[in-house]
Parts: structure tokens; sequence; C-alpha cells
């Protein structure tokens, strides 16, 4: 079972909260004060992270389909229905294959930092680190990547959290997740066709120089996402501009919020 913590907030709706890799629901700390005002809220722990079991602890191949199933089961336990879901680089991977596999789940999605596919820069790193991922030791990795994602000054924060939460990783989760984000674009591939009635809001920084253009051309198909683009703001917007990613997640999930029907 995956690890969890729940704050019991306002109103009946819930709020499920998905961070990325090597974080954890620390990454959520400016939002979740604010989102228990009015909303109860789930931040889970992906397979790897905190005290969730390592990705290796499966009977069955770690795959997304093994990720949104075990995250369905914490929500079943709780007796969560459907949430909005809030997630952050890796969480946006994950809620994608959510909108995929169980869209009955999903009232409405805000998602930071999305990832739906690479650019050639990204690729070229990623298949680099296919390549000494084996003979280098994996926080070298880990914090290479972080730099190159995030290299920018006041990208310091974020990429300071993120290095620091991870070196709390094991090696085999982080390879494990490693090999599985290479996959990312499968995520996507039909989250128009099977969740296009689904409100999605995309926030992203203008610096998230890896993600943000294949991001906006691969949502233009769809009617009910909108996307706003945070000035001189990098891959974790909801970190470096916290204000303003509250202000918008908030306002937006408030209008899709089923303020008449019983979680439970």
């Amino acid at each position: 079972m995956l690890d969890y913590k729940y704050y019991q907030g306002g109103g009946l709706d819930h709020i499920v909260l998905l961070h990325g890799i090597g974080g954890n629901s620390q990454i959520f700390y400016k939002q979740i004060d604010e989102y228990k005002k009015k909303f109860n809220v789930l931040a889970i722990h992906l397979p790897g992270h905190g005290k969730s079991p390592d990705t290796d602890a499966y009977e069955k191949k770690f795959t997304y389909d093994l990720v949104v199933e075990e995250i369905g089961k914490i929500m079943d336990l709780l007796g969560i229905r459907e949430a909005h879901f809030v997630g952050i680089s890796l969480g946006s991977i994950i809620i994608h294959h959510i909108l995929q596999k169980e869209p009955e789940r999903v009232i409405s999605v805000v998602l930071g930092g999305t990832i739906t596919g690479f650019n050639l820069f990204s690729k070229t790193l990623l298949l680099m680190g296919r390549l000494i991922k084996g003979v280098t030791p994996f926080m070298l990795v880990y914090s290479l990547f972080a730099h190159i994602m995030m290299p920018k000054r006041n990208h310091k924060k974020s990429r300071e959290l993120f290095i620091r939460e991870a070196q709390k990783m094991k090696k085999t989760n982080f390879l494990s997740w490693f090999d599985l984000i290479r996959n990312a674009d499968t995520t996507y591939q039909t989250v128009q066709e099977t969740s296009g009635n689904i409100p999605k809001l995309y926030i992203s920084g203008d610096e998230d120089h890896l993600f943000v253009k294949v991001l906006e051309k691969d949502i233009k198909g769809d009617a009910n996402a909108q996307m706003i683009i945070l000035n001189h703001c990098g891959h974790v917007c909801n970190i470096e501009r916290p204000q303003e990613f509250n202000l918008a997640s908030l306002t937006f999930i408030e209008k899709h919020r089923r303020v008449s029907e019983e979680v439970g």
C-alpha cells in the first residue's frame, strides 16, 4: 500500500497531490495549507518515495498501469470515488495515465511542469543517462539532470529541494523511474479521446525549456485544456511562483467542484 498523508479540510471534494521524481508531499508545502481551507487533501507518495513500497516490491512488472492501480487502492481505502488531481512533473505524467485508464476517477486536473514528450535535446540527455547510469552514482546523474532542467538562479530553491529529497531514494527506485519516464509520451497518447470532457489546467514556466514547447503543441487539440505560462519561471512552478500557482489552481478547481455530491 502506498504511503500517503490525508488532510481533513473544508467541503466534500478532494484534491489528490502527486509529486515529481525524487520528491514527496514536501514539494506541495506552499499549496497544502491553502488547499485544505476549502478541500480535503490527499498527498500520495509514489512507489520508491517516502515510506511507500520500493518499485521492485510488487509481483507485477513496474509500469504506469501498476502505479495507477496503487493510487486507486488508496482512494478506495479512503472512500474517494473521484477527485481533483494536482501533479507536478512526474505527477503530471501519472495523472495523464489516470486520464487514459480511469477517467471516471477524475473531476478536474491541474498539471504543473507537465511532461508530454521530449524535444531533441531532452531525448539526447535521456540517452546519455541510460549510457552512464550503470557506472555513475545515481545522485550524480540526478543532480546533473536537475541542473540542466532547472539551470537559472531563480530555479535554485526548486533544484536544491529536489536534490535534497532525492538523496533519500534508493538507487534501484531512481533507476526504475528513470527507465519509465523515457516512455512518458505513451501516457498522453489517448488523453484527448478518453477524457476530452474533463477540465484541464496546465501551468508551466516560460523557462521550462525542455518541455513547454512540446506541451503547447500536444494540447492544442484539447478543447477542455487551458494553459497558463508564468514569466521568468522554470520547471517547478508551484515552488517558484506559489502565489500565482495557488490562485490559478484554486480558482480553476473551485469552478469545477462537486459541492452537492457526497464522497464515500
